[in-house]
């Protein structure tokens, strides 16, 4: 891997790919669900999109988005991940500790409204979980939100983000209860035919 890039996220000999299959990749205790290499390669492309050049993403609760957007090994972006799963500390600068019932409590050098783009996919489905995360999502975001959640948080999700369900349905690496969806609050290529 290149400096500063220390490529897949590693502990010990053990190197954790997001995007992978079998349950020693899943915390089922954090809620993790990964997104599937297509889902998460579409969501990276369209981050890039929206920040545009030389923007900034930040990838909220959403690891396996995160990971795609580094394997991209573009340098027109950066990116941070916010996330409460320590194994990615591996990352450096770019993690932040982020525990969403605590949804302001972000290090002083995450300035309000400087990402171009916030990715958040909130832990739970559940109006409290959402509305915390909707707390940090409008301190981080300069405007655009892309929200991944579940089809039942669509009234929750308007109404606290101004977003609207897309076309777009994410998979994940397995197989969801709930029917998961992707809402914006902004002209997407998520909305358009897939």
């Amino acid at each position: 891997s290149e400096p500063g890039n220390p490529g897949p996220l590693r502990s010990g000999t053990c190197t954790l790919n997001c995007c992978a299959t079998g349950p020693a990749l899943y915390n089922t205790q954090l809620s993790q669900f990964w997104y599937s290499q297509e889902t998460a390669l579409q969501l990276a492309k369209e981050a890039i999109t929206a920040a545009g050049e030389g923007g900034r993403i930040a990838c909220v609760s959403a690891p396996s988005v995160y990971q795609k957007l580094r394997e991209l090994h573009r340098e027109d972006f950066s990116v941070y991940i916010f996330e409460y799963d320590k194994r990615f500390a591996i990352y450096g600068e770019e993690f932040i500790f982020y525990d969403y019932n605590n949804p302001l409590d972000l290090p002083e050098k995450i300035a309000a409204h400087s990402f171009d783009i916030v990715i958040a996919d909130p832990p739970y489905l559940s109006e409290e979980c959402l509305r915390k995360t909707s707390e940090t999502i409008k301190y981080l975001t300069q405007g655009k939100i892309l929200l991944c959640t579940g089809a039942v948080m669509q009234e929750e999700a308007a109404k606290l983000l101004g977003v609207k369900m897309c076309k777009f349905i994410p998979e994940h690496t397995r197989t969801l209860a709930n029917e998961f969806r992707c809402y914006v609050n902004y002209d997407s290529g998520l909305d358009h035919d897939i």
